[in-house]
């Protein structure tokens, strides 16, 4: 059985976020830990070397039952070029917000935005808790 290579790891988020590349991408990256710890009580955890991660679950893939692992409920990269956001869409009820989150393009399991600025917090912050309410069961990804 296959096992996703990104998991949680013991690395020090606020270094990793006092490491953007950018001063701009600095203060958004500790913007949106202060939203995402507001929304979810829970201290981050790094998953990977990129990603601030809130919570876990187990899902098995759709597309290849094989596939297992542990993914983060919702994280987000405050990466060079673009902000990357993690769990917000995977759900119907996130999926049917994304309309009025702002300015934005998708991935295949990801939302990017330039800045964060172009984006409603309110909007963000609905996005995290439906994300976050997701259940611990595996379930298909």
């Amino acid at each position: 059985m296959a096992e996703a290579k990104t998991g949680p790891t013991d690395a020090d988020v606020e270094a990793f976020l006092a490491s953007a590349a950018t001063p701009r991408r600095r203060d958004e990256g500790a913007r949106l830990a202060e939203i995402f710890h507001e929304v979810t009580g829970t201290d981050p955890v790094m998953w990977g070397p990129t990603m601030v991660g809130y919570g876990s679950f187990r899902y098995i893939s759709a597309a290849n039952p094989r596939t297992r692992g542990t993914w983060p409920k919702t994280a987000f990269s405050p990466r060079k070029a673009q902000l990357t956001f993690y769990g917000l869409k995977d759900l119907p009820d996130g999926a049917a917000l994304l309309p009025r989150l702002g300015t934005y393009t998708e991935g295949a399991g990801c939302i990017y935005a330039k800045k964060l600025d172009d984006l409603d917090l309110d909007v963000l912050r609905e996005l995290i808790a439906i994300a976050w309410s997701r259940g611990d069961d595996p379930e298909p990804a």
